[in-house]
């Protein structure tokens, strides 16, 4: 995994600890986990929360925004409760077979 998205689950992590203290954690899953630079890629990241709603959808979006902008990258963040991942079959599979799991401190819980 590359330095860059390291940094960008840390910050992520730091920030939606801060804002929202039902924040569990993320994962990473698509293209980065192979630990490449993908120039033409966006980071894909599920964040865990106990509840979502539009307030907190709408709360997330200047966090990502900033951190896009600060590290240059591109981030497709999916805000979820654990229930509502669960219940997007294709997406829930598709990170479970592949994806990695950090932690609210944005460490890397190992299998």
């Amino acid at each position: 995994m590359t330095t860059k998205v390291h940094e960008v689950i840390k910050l992520l992590s730091g920030s939606f600890r801060r804002r929202f203290n039902d924040y569990e954690g993320m994962y990473l899953f698509g293209a980065f986990l192979d630990g490449k630079e993908h120039d033409e890629e966006d980071i894909e990241l599920i964040a865990l929360f106990k509840s979502t709603d539009k307030n907190k959808r709408e709360s997330i979006w200047p966090i990502i925004g900033k951190i896009e902008t600060e590290l240059g990258v591109s981030l497709d963040v999916y805000p979820y409760t654990e229930d509502e991942f669960k219940n997007d079959e294709v997406l829930y599979d598709e990170v479970m077979a592949e994806g990695v799991f950090f932690n609210p401190l944005g460490i890397e819980k190992k299998k």
